[in-house]
């Protein structure tokens, strides 16, 4: 597929971890659904920890596309929601899910709501990718 190409405005601020935008030319599209940090046994894991639960989320989501083709470096965007008001638990949320992108900064939305779909959820990742389309055979 042609390279993802990150969108940073001069005119927006230089600073931010993430780009403003993100742009292919072609490609095949994964829409995932939110990743939830529910374990193997269909556990919320870590109740009350909004950094182990992440992380939990990311691994979920890292195999969902890896069972759709694609990877973390896929990712067009993502949507990060943090059960919680407290800035702290979105920068908390936030920071494992900018360790597990790397160098990989693509736009993303972080949002506070005030609940997720399963009792003791705090975090939940959606992601969009893009990916070579499947070569003729």
């Amino acid at each position: 597929m042609d390279a993802i190409t990150f969108v940073r405005p001069a005119e927006l601020a230089p600073d931010v971890p993430y780009a403003y935008a993100s742009v292919v030319d072609r490609g095949r599209l994964i829409f995932t659904a939110g990743a939830c940090p529910i374990d193997q046994h269909d556990q919320i894991v870590a109740p009350g920890d909004v950094a182990a639960q992440t992380a939990q989320v990311m691994a979920n989501l890292t195999a969902a596309l890896a069972a759709s083709g694609a990877g973390l470096s896929d990712v067009l965007k993502t949507t990060v929601y943090v059960a919680s008001s407290r800035r702290e638990d979105l920068v908390a949320a936030w920071d494992v899910v900018h360790d597990a992108f790397g160098d990989h900064d693509a736009p993303s939305t972080l949002l506070g709501v005030s609940v997720l779909g399963y009792e003791h959820q705090l975090v939940e990742v959606e992601a969009v990718a893009a990916v070579d389309p499947p070569s003729p055979r």
